[in-house]
């Protein structure tokens, strides 16, 4: 069972590491799957209470801060609902997984401007053009890992971005977008896909991705 887990450094906090999100494995989502989706077994409360205390104890195997625990010690708590996530091909060049990834994500501010925070400023008021809100979670996997999350995101209609390895081809979004239109959706060769959405659906739609390294 893998654990995967990523810091993030908040801007406005010199470069300390102001938060460090874990990313549940596998058997983690499972158990919460089926506390949320699951119908009652025999036996009705105590099946419930069971894997209610069963996912509780994973949680403490894994090291996870309880909220209760969080906000006693006045710790943020900075769990969002909602997941933007960016899955790239695992045989990507450097340059690629960054050139991708800032594609992907570039369409999110204006079709969900929800998760674009307030603009910035410094001591001197000099004024900054405002970011994600969230944070922006990376994971690679292989092909047919890529495909199986595009058939999932379109099954769960989450707003979401492609980029095709066409595109490296190309130089405008002008040629960019006949590229992609040209190639019918089940023949798309992926090398980078972006979803937003509920953190489960999210989840869902990454089920067999790693996070990036």
């Amino acid at each position: 069972m893998n654990c995967a887990w990523k810091t993030s450094t908040t801007p406005g906090t010199r470069g300390r590491q102001a938060e460090t999100l874990f990313e549940e494995p596998e058997a983690l989502l499972e158990a919460e799957e089926a506390l949320l989706e699951a119908p009652l077994r025999d036996g009705g409360a105590d099946w419930a209470a069971g894997a209610a205390a069963d996912w509780a104890a994973m949680q403490r195997t894994y090291k996870t801060t309880p909220r209760a625990v969080r906000e006693a010690s006045g710790m943020p708590d900075m769990r969002f609902d909602t997941k933007i996530a960016v899955l790239l091909r695992e045989d990507l060049e450097s340059w690629q997984r960054l050139n991708v990834t800032a594609f992907l994500v570039s369409g999110l501010g204006t079709t969900v401007p929800e998760v674009i925070g307030e603009p910035y400023a410094d001591a001197d008021e000099v004024s900054y053009l405002p970011m994600f809100r969230q944070p922006v979670l990376v994971f690679e996997g292989a092909k047919e890992t890529l495909t199986a999350a595009h058939g999932r995101a379109l099954a769960r209609a989450l707003p979401r971005a492609v980029f095709t390895a066409d595109l490296f081809t190309t130089g405008n979004d002008t040629d960019n977008r006949a590229a992609v239109a040209a190639v019918p959706t089940a023949d798309l060769d992926l090398v980078g896909l972006a979803v937003y959405g509920p953190r489960n659906a999210v989840d869902k739609v990454l089920k067999g991705a790693r996070m990036h390294p």
